[in-house]
């Protein structure tokens, strides 16, 4: 399968939320999503991350864009890492990898010389007809989630 690149359509998905419902991609039309994968709630740049991005929701809002962070862990998990970090964006629980895969971030990765797979940290800027109008991959947590808001905001 070829990686998703900027000006393609966004791979529709399904997936439960921390917030007792579900999300599909394609009923977000007509605004501006980002999707940020991440690889483990709790860990030290996921939550930061998440914290970045939920201090800047209501500029995301005003710049009618709805975040979404995906990762392979459980609603369970994602509701106890939202109370505990006090996180305010959607978390959407994929472990079944689904969105993860479509998206292309399940990736080799290697640590201490070990090789496993998981998500490979990256971030979709969708477009209100579904395209995908930014990619950042292999993203740093520090000063990532105010370029992307940057983005949103030059996105028409």
């Amino acid at each position: 399968m070829a990686e998703l690149q900027e000006g393609d359509a966004a791979p529709d998905f399904e997936l439960e939320t921390d917030t007792e419902g579900t999300i599909r991609l394609s009923d977000l039309r007509g605004r501006k999503v980002v999707l940020y994968f991440y690889p483990k709630d709790n860990t030290p740049g996921c939550t930061q991350e998440g914290k970045d991005f939920s201090t800047l929701l209501d500029e995301f809002e005003k710049a009618d864009t709805v975040v979404v962070g995906i990762s392979p862990d459980t609603v369970r998990k994602h509701k106890n890492f939202r109370e505990k970090q006090g996180l305010r964006v959607i978390l959407a629980a994929d472990p079944e990898k689904k969105a993860i895969q479509a998206h292309g971030v399940w990736k080799e990765k290697s640590m201490y010389g070990r090789k496993y797979w998981g998500v490979e940290r990256s971030t979709f800027l969708i477009d209100r007809e579904g395209k995908i109008a930014r990619i950042w991959r292999k993203v740093k947590v520090k000063g990532h989630a105010e370029e992307v808001l940057q983005a949103a905001r030059e996105l028409p």
